[in-house]
């Protein structure tokens, strides 16, 4: 999963935005450390929503390019989490709905919403609970 940033050349440095995430921006002196900034900044943003019911959108598959616009990886970890999050909220469930689902308890589901390493099984499981879960998605 990636997600688009617009660089700025500011005096010596730079700073860039993400396109699809307001308030998602970075800076650094070079464009290495810009580079670096921006994946460790979108990675933060994804994994510490405000709230358990906010839903952030999912990056856009078409953006203009331009020299100036970059893609950005997610961390897949971290994409998996954002991804089960984004499928319960979207289909209205809470996340008491899923643990009982799963044959787990809320504290053990919560986890797969933060940065998780999942089981084939535990996934597996989700995407019997979510066909439209886009596995796909956390390995692009």
């Amino acid at each position: 999963m990636h997600y688009h940033f617009k660089i700025h050349k500011e005096g010596s440095g730079f700073w860039a935005e993400c396109l699809e995430l307001e308030g998602c921006t970075t800076q650094g002196n070079s464009e290495a450390a810009l580079l670096e900034n921006m994946k460790e900044a979108l990675n933060l943003y994804l994994e510490e929503p405000a709230d358990s019911s906010y839903l952030f959108p999912l990056p856009k598959k078409q953006i203009e390019k331009s020299a100036f616009i970059v893609d950005v990886p997610v961390n897949p970890l971290i994409a998996f989490s954002f991804l089960v999050r984004y499928c319960r909220i979207s289909n209205n469930l809470t996340q008491k709905e899923i643990a009982d689902e799963l044959n787990a308890g809320i504290y053990s589901y919560q986890r797969l919403e933060k940065k998780s390493n999942p089981t084939l099984k535990t996934i597996s499981k989700i995407k019997e609970i979510f066909p439209e879960f886009p596995i796909d998605l956390v390995f692009s």
